[in-house]
């Protein structure tokens, strides 16, 4: 992990590159297999606009600080849906944190600019005041909350896939892991879930779990691919989507559900504004639309909160 305090661990690894990473596991290396896997991750983007009608709640705008007519939003592109990705035009972001930050912000009436970070740099700078709002599926922790707070908007997690041909099953203790090569993202919660528990395998006196992180998702699906890793942890959603559209890989089993929520600075006073903004797209069935467009239904919430205890299961 890099050395950042470990608030800064990121829950959601964005899936850069995943679809297309995932065909070269069912089809093979080469730049013939990479284009394949391009056009396929383009053509299965949804494109649904769940938005532009949204109307402005008065109630909730009023939340907002004084003189507040808009915010900068930094958010971190992932490579395939749900998660930050771009349309086939190269420029135009989507996704369902892009969905749910431009809804909120139609329902705020406030223009939204939008920065694009890598994940690791946008907790810190929202402290530092470079960024008012992140959205990039972070999920809510204990630690995160001693520096940050946070807006839930949607239910997601920790899961685990591999190989179709793996005889590996449902993971329900990390113990079944014990002398196996993990591969996930560095500087996120998959990764400070795997260090903080590895003491288990030597508790139990087998061999310990190998993590193996990369900063780049397609490096990890290229190492699942290659034989070096013998089982991806990741995002339950990013798993599902992406094992739903491809071949040659399955998704095992949900492990551990977080709540996921827009962050802000500590004791930002934005925070009372989104959170109504949110319950007020749940009211009127945005969000649901939202959810739906993205596959995500099962990942819904009956309100937000603000910065509520990490979930434990």
């Amino acid at each position: 992990m890099r050395p950042l305090p470990r608030a800064r661990t990121r829950f959601l690894t964005p899936c850069a590159l995943l679809l297309s990473a995932l065909l070269l596991t069912a089809c093979g290396a080469g730049p013939a297999a990479d284009s394949a896997g391009k056009a396929s991750a383009e053509a299965s983007i949804p494109t649904e606009d769940v938005v532009s009608g949204i109307a402005k709640d008065p109630a909730s705008a009023r939340l907002l600080p004084s003189g507040v007519t808009g915010l900068t939003l930094a958010i971190s592109v992932g490579g395939s849906p749900p998660g930050t990705t771009y349309l086939d035009d190269g420029t135009t972001l989507t996704g369902q944190d892009v969905d749910f930050s431009e809804a909120v912000a139609k329902v705020l009436g406030v223009r939204l600019k939008t920065e694009q970070a890598s994940f690791e740099a946008i907790l810190p700078a929202l402290d530092s005041g470079k960024y008012d709002v992140g959205a990039s599926n972070f999920g809510v922790t204990d630690e995160r909350r001693r520096t940050i707070d946070f807006v839930t908007y949607i239910n997601d997690g920790q899961g685990f896939a591999t190989r179709a041909d793996s005889g590996l099953g449902k993971v329900t203790d990390l113990r079944q892991l014990c002398g196996l090569n993990v591969a996930t993202g560095a500087g996120t919660t998959f990764e400070a879930t795997l260090e903080e528990n590895k003491h288990l395998c030597a508790d139990a006196g087998k061999k310990a779990y190998r993590v193996q992180t990369y900063g780049e998702p397609g490096a990890i699906w290229s190492s699942l691919q290659q034989g070096r890793s013998d089982i991806v942890m990741s995002t339950i959603n990013g798993l599902r989507y992406a094992v739903a559209q491809q071949s040659g890989v399955k998704f095992l089993n949900e492990f551990h559900r977080l709540d996921v929520g827009f962050a802000f600075k500590k004791g930002s006073a934005l925070a009372p504004a989104f959170r109504s903004a949110v319950d007020k797209l749940i009211a009127d069935g945005t969000y649901a639309r939202i959810l739906e467009k993205w596959g995500t239904s099962g990942s819904a919430i009956k309100k937000s909160e603000i910065s509520p205890p990490e979930l434990r299961n």
